[in-house]
């Protein structure tokens, strides 16, 4: 079995979680190294992307001053 097939994904149109490469790259979410930590994917999607949110309000990107 390949290194692939051992990792686990979050189907993100199904809602489930997959083994390997069972459905398309851009429907997948992952990897993960267990099918827990694969169902906990939205989870950890939203809180990456509240944490990405928050480093970018942060950051004064286009206020013209130098650091």
């Amino acid at each position: 079995m390949s290194d692939e097939n051992k990792q686990y994904w979050y189907n993100l149109e199904t809602r489930e979680v997959e083994q390997g490469f069972e459905s398309p790259a851009v429907d997948r979410a992952g990897p993960f190294a267990t099918a827990e930590e694969a169902a906990q994917a939205p989870e950890l999607l939203k809180k990456r992307s509240q944490q990405w949110a928050e480093e970018e309000a942060r950051d004064d990107w286009g206020s013209g001053s130098a650091r």
